[in-house]
């Protein structure tokens, strides 16, 4: 089954709130071998004038997986896990994620290509805080290869 081109433009609900832990956010730092004080030392981020520990950049695409797991799923997407690679990944942030956040994702497409056989889907994730306030949007490519011959 090919990529429903009818994905582009759908918008997704949004997920489920994602309380930011201290050690998730320490646990992601050290397996991404972020060394900065602020990503394993409240102290360090409080002296730097965050609540607490801050998470690294890429911290964000654990909660976008939320999104992404919603587009997996849609029964008419036409997505064959199997079939995707991760073709690009990029992110805007409005502020750094803070161990504390209690964070809502929404997931929409913006785009579905169909390039030599293959299809390309953008998916764009926006996090908003408790407040309602943006903190970060990730886009992300995914890269469906086409059926083989």
């Amino acid at each position: 089954m090919p990529v429903n081109p009818e994905l582009q433009g759908r918008t997704f609900p949004p997920t489920e709130p994602y309380l930011v832990g201290r050690e998730k956010v320490r646990e992601f730092a050290r397996a991404v071998f972020a060394t900065d004080p602020i990503n394993l030392d409240p102290e360090a981020a409080k002296a730097a004038g965050y609540d607490d520990v801050v998470a690294p950049p890429t911290f964000a695409v654990v909660v976008q997986e939320r999104t992404l797991a919603q587009l997996l799923a849609e029964p008419d997407a036409g997505i064959d896990f199997s079939r995707v690679v991760h073709g690009d990944q990029r992110f805007t942030f409005s502020r750094p994620i803070v161990a504390g956040d209690l964070l809502t994702a929404t997931l929409t497409v913006p785009s579905v290509k169909t390039l030599g056989g293959h299809s390309i889907v953008t998916a764009e994730t926006a996090v908003t805080d408790a407040s309602g306030a943006h903190v970060v949007t990730t886009i992300s490519a995914l890269v469906v290869r086409g059926e083989e011959d």
